[in-house]
């Protein structure tokens, strides 16, 4: 048994499809089946029922399959400590965003972050919150940048920069050309949301739902995009994180304009496990992370 033959299991496992996990595994697919086979033989039990249509694990397959991410994850929390003692700035690091923060933050970060670190190796992923906090908590992602939101205590952060939201609107709108609007303002207004899953969307109706706005329920935007296209198509007015306003020329469409008393806002923090050991990789990052929110 070696560590290999665990990786194939819990790839099978995910996949559900021998090509798929073998493509995964960048093996064959013979190969991948064959050391399943062999692994098999040395446990003498059987941890998979193959047929021509699925994959199905016996309950000694989930069992064991169970087992071995559990050491996987051990045996790179090995290699993490070692790091520490050697070069915390350099390997692998697995960083998750979500949606509305990733396509925006990244264009002003990563190049900085090449700079400063050449050694480390990072890889991104970006899904909603509820998904990126259960890949963190599975030792999947090292880490997450993220809104704060109140039920992450269980995890470790780092605040990088608190981000107003502005109100996109029509540049036809009647508001277009002020300098500002009072969030009070806003009351009987009937805001474009995002759909559900995005933290964003719980955090703007938040502050819609204690001004007395309304949300436009005949549209819910999959992503910051579509809820831009749909202001630039006089479709509505919505609230938008002020980092991914872009360049006003990008979309002459648009106006955005700053929300006040109170200002809505969001802190964006690195979160990361508790007990993590790279925790002095994830505190010069958060540092560089800072300074390009402060430029």
């Amino acid at each position: 048994m070696n560590l290999r033959d665990l990786e194939y299991l819990v790839a099978l496992s995910q996949e559900q499809h021998f090509r798929k996990a073998a493509e995964k595994c960048f093996v064959s697919q013979p190969t991948l089946s064959g050391q399943l086979r062999k692994l098999e033989e040395e446990l003498g039990v059987l941890l998979i029922e193959r047929t021509s249509r699925k994959v199905l694990f016996t309950p000694a397959g989930e069992a064991i399959t169970a087992q071995a991410k559990r050491i996987l994850a051990e045996t790179k929390e090995l290699k993490d400590i070692a790091r520490t003692f050697t070069d915390p700035m350099s390997g692998e690091l697995h960083i998750g965003l979500i949606p509305t923060v990733g396509p925006y933050l990244l264009p002003h970060i990563i190049p900085v972050l090449k700079r400063h670190f050449p050694e480390l190796q990072l890889y991104l992923y970006e899904a909603q919150t509820h998904t990126l906090l259960k890949q963190l908590a599975d030792g999947k992602l090292d880490c997450l940048i993220l809104a704060q939101l109140d039920h992450m205590d269980s995890f470790s952060s780092l605040a990088l920069y608190n981000e107003p939201m502005v109100l996109a609107l029509p540049s036809e709108h009647a508001w277009a050309q002020r300098s500002q609007v009072a969030l009070s303002e806003l009351k009987g207004e009937k805001l474009l949301m995002l759909e559900d899953g995005h933290c964003l969307r719980d955090q703007a109706m938040g502050f819609c739902f204690a001004a007395g706005i309304g949300e436009d329920k005949h549209f819910k935007g999959t992503s910051l995009e579509t809820l831009r296209n749909m202001v630039a198509a006089g479709s509505g007015l919505t609230l938008m994180p002020k980092l991914a306003i872009g360049s006003p020329q990008a979309n002459a469409s648009v106006n955005y304009i700053p929300v006040i008393d109170p200002q809505p806002s969001r802190t964006i923090t690195l979160l990361h496990r508790v007990n993590s050991v790279r925790r002095p990789c994830f505190n010069e990052i958060a540092k560089v992370i800072k300074r390009c929110a402060q430029c």
